[in-house]
């Protein structure tokens, strides 16, 4: 039986759907590529209660997350957030999450649906002997994503909260939307700016705080050119930003260093999967994440072969047409010596080779598009 998220109903009704980590969720309402233009120029709102969400409170709070995950949790203060990862004992990608301070000893940290379980898991087990409590508070607290460059002027208006303005990318505050108290956490998964809106006490089974934040975000964004997005606007969106997906472009097999996400790891602190780390890095990486755009209007796929001068030298992760850039894009793994920005290589399509160019990421120009470009 699947698993159900707050607004199941709504998006039975209105969602066309897909089955995603054990729920059955929207894949798309009006179609992947509108949707996905209007996050990239309005905004769009994204259900995404299906994320595993947790609470860790107690006197060595940061000294647990210090050692679980591995980015640097003593940087933070009330109300910043860090992206992290979850490693194994071998250095491998457990997990890539987001971690919040809230207030001095209480967190709350945002893993993927796919591993909710098996994360909260190791959470628990990792939290052996320490004075610190793990709370799932998933099936408790609605999760809905707000983006574009149009998001945050739609959050001031529903919450007549200024403040939001200045909230710094990776921050977090606290406020209402129709009476119902909401986290608002400034990140995202499609490159653009916009919030994360957590409707605390919304439990599955009595979604009426749920449903009265989501239709009030829908009445006040829709003039200014919000829709309704799915999963496959989210996939699209987040592979146009180089970011990766758990289980496609990471898992446990890859370390944070061939991924290139070293700058998630911090080893001048103790944390579960260092000591393999270190030998890493001072080893070097054999292969690396790469962003490859198609020399003519072709679509990768995961699985594909990346070919240099008739030798395998990678594999495809993620792909699709961009329309952003009219073509198709993907990320994948090649050897160290291949992955030089600018490198013509090869994609094995359906037996055919058809050229591609390793390219930084993200794909789009960042000055038209992404959260740093400037909005008059």
């Amino acid at each position: 039986m699947p698993k159900a998220v707050q607004l199941q109903a709504f998006h039975e009704k209105n969602g066309h759907l897909t089955e995603f980590a054990g729920f059955n969720l929207p894949l798309w309402f009006t179609g992947i590529i509108p949707e996905s233009l209007a996050v990239r120029n309005a905004a769009g709102i994204f259900d995404v209660s299906h994320m595993g969400r947790a609470m860790i409170e107690g006197e060595e709070s940061e000294q647990y997350l210090q050692r679980v995950t591995s980015n640097d949790v003593s940087t933070l203060t009330d109300g910043l957030g860090q992206y992290s990862l979850l490693c194994n004992p071998d250095g491998g990608i457990k997990d890539d999450l987001l971690v919040f301070r809230l207030k001095m000893s209480q967190y709350l940290v945002v893993y993927n649906a796919a591993n909710r379980a098996g994360d909260y898991r190791w959470l628990v087990e990792n939290s052996r002997g320490l004075r610190v409590a793990i709370e799932d508070i998933s099936d408790r607290v609605a999760l809905f994503a707000v983006q574009g460059p149009k998001a945050v002027h739609l959050l001031i208006q529903v919450t007549d909260d200024p403040r939001l303005a200045i909230v710094p990318r990776f921050g977090c505050a606290w406020t209402e939307i129709e009476g119902s108290r909401v986290l608002l956490s400034r990140t995202g998964y499609t490159g653009e700016d916009g919030f994360e809106v957590l409707v605390w006490d919304s439990p599955i089974g009595d979604a009426e705080r749920a449903e009265t934040v989501w239709n009030r975000l829908l009445a006040v964004g829709q003039p200014l050119g919000l829709q309704l997005c799915g999963l496959g606007a989210r996939d699209l969106l987040r592979l146009e930003a180089g970011l990766c997906l758990y289980g496609t472009d990471i898992d446990e097999r890859t370390t944070p260093f061939e991924a290139r996400l070293g700058f998630v790891v911090k080893l001048q602190k103790d944390f579960i999967g260092r000591n393999k780390l270190q030998e890493a890095k001072m080893t070097g990486a054999r292969k690396v994440r790469v962003g490859l755009v198609m020399q003519n209007r072709v679509i990768p796929r995961h699985g594909f072969s990346v070919v240099s001068h008739g030798e395998e030298v990678g594999t495809v992760t993620s792909g699709t047409l961009s329309p952003l850039i009219n073509t198709g894009i993907a990320m994948g793994y090649v050897k160290q010596e291949n992955s030089k920005e600018g490198t013509l290589v090869d994609i094995q399509i359906r037996e055919r080779p058809e050229a591609a160019r390793i390219t930084k990421t993200p794909f789009y120009d960042t000055s038209r598009y992404g959260y740093s470009r400037k909005i008059p």
